[in-house]
């Protein structure tokens, strides 16, 4: 994971001073006590623009063999001036591939909305928007379009606005949010909805693939911006915090890109030279020593989640029904003297706590057990756990949990259930 210590990720415009992500409504500009402040605003993204000349050419690629001048008395003929110069090579090939990204622009530009977070400060002031964010629609029925968008976005909001491409405001209906993999799912309706995204495949992707981000960088003011850049890196872990208690709650596998993600990008779409949705921009690394790191939610993660919030309202994932600590923060005289663990075990879970009429209850695990595997696969951390039960289990599912209580190891059966509480 990243240096604790050197490295700060924030959810857009707002920065972290450790690794692990907070999952909040960083989108939302400052409230009005904090309008001026530029010092807030070069620290957090918060407000205001700031104005980046890049410089940039063609890189023009030279013969294999060249000839200098010097070594030949006699002056080229006009034949042998045509030969020289068609065999150099041209940037037809740059123009070309700046064709096709203008091309998967305009496929998919229409479709990249802008999310308005509608909220009251306080008791004395009226509704308005506290932030605004981006979406994508994804799909349209008889009635009505859907569009994904990240949950920190719509986040305690009262009231949701879709704006569209021509600058049109349109209430939406928050159908279901989700805080582990940050996604939500808005309903509007399609009258005036003229374009739809296709959602690609984001398991093929190659590291140095063309990558294009589309959103509303800022607000409303740049909307529909577009940064190009390359996919950077793939499978990305980074933890996240939902509850802000600077404990990981989850850990997201996420795309890298260097195509500039900034506040107000949130929920907007990355898309490939195809114009094809392969993510959607979820969280940047901000910190003034660091260009060009950004992050988005794979669309190949994303799609099951999008479904289950279209129809559903919520995820519903397994549970086991414990809470618990990991093994390595237990100090050395209560893993000798309560847990009785010899030096042979090292890494597992210690249960705090097994919830009544739960999986655990029912399979007879008991405060102070130390779990070490969930089927064949060691655990070191609830995350972990968490982690192998939402991606590699369903409900109903019978699983093997190895572990280890005075000393002995031990194995019990468990069938999941739905999950109550993340």
């Amino acid at each position: 994971m990243l240096n604790a210590e050197k490295l700060s990720i924030a959810k857009f415009n707002k920065s972290c001073s450790f690794s692990v992500i907070e999952r909040k409504n960083v989108d939302k500009p400052k409230t009005k006590k904090d309008k001026g402040s530029f010092s807030t605003f070069i620290s957090g993204f918060s407000g205001g623009v700031v104005a980046v000349l890049l410089l940039g050419g063609i890189f023009l690629s030279l013969p294999d063999t060249i000839t200098d001048p010097a070594d030949s008395q006699d002056e080229p003929t006009s034949n042998q001036i045509e030969e020289q110069q068609s065999s150099v090579p041209t940037a037809n090939i740059t123009y070309k591939e700046t064709d096709s990204v203008n091309a998967a622009v305009q496929q998919v530009t229409d479709a990249v909305v802008g999310v308005s977070n509608i909220s009251q400060l306080s008791l004395w002031d009226d509704s308005e928007a506290q932030g605004t964010g981006s979406g994508v629609i994804y799909k349209t029925d008889d009635q009505f379009a859907y569009v994904v968008t990240n949950n920190h976005v719509v986040e305690g909001a009262q009231a949701v606005e879709v704006i569209l491409s021509n600058g049109e405001h349109v209430e939406a209906n928050v159908l279901g949010m989700d805080a582990l993999t940050d996604l939500a799912v808005l309903r509007i309706p399609n009258d005036k909805v003229t374009t739809v995204a296709t959602l690609g495949s984001s398991d093929n992707l190659k590291v140095g693939d063309t990558a294009v981000a589309i959103g509303n960088p800022l607000g409303t003011e740049f909307a529909g911006s577009v940064t190009k850049g390359i996919i950077s890196g793939l499978n990305r872990a980074v933890d996240v915090d939902t509850n802000g208690d600077r404990i990981p709650d989850w850990t997201t596998n996420v795309i890298q890109t260097d195509a500039a993600i900034n506040p107000g990008n949130s929920g907007g779409a990355l898309i490939n030279a195809k114009g094809e949705v392969i993510g959607i921009n979820s969280m940047k690394i901000a910190l003034t020593q660091v260009e060009g790191i950004g992050f988005a939610i794979p669309i190949d993660e994303a799609k099951p989640v999008i479904e289950q919030l279209e129809a559903k309202g919520e995820v519903v994932r397994p549970y086991m029904g414990i809470s618990g600590v990991d093994l390595s923060s237990v100090p050395a005289r209560h893993v000798r003297d309560t847990l009785m663990l010899d030096e042979s075990v090292e890494e597992g879970i210690v249960i705090a706590q097994v919830e009544p009429r739960s999986p655990s209850d029912e399979a007879g695990l008991q405060r102070y057990d130390v779990i070490t595997k969930i089927d064949d696969t060691e655990v070191s951390s609830m995350l972990e756990l968490k982690s192998y039960l939402y991606r590699n289990t369903e409900i109903g599912e019978e699983v093997t949990i190895t572990f280890y209580r005075e000393g002995q190891q031990q194995t019990t059966k468990m069938v999941l259930s739905e999950q109550e509480n993340i």
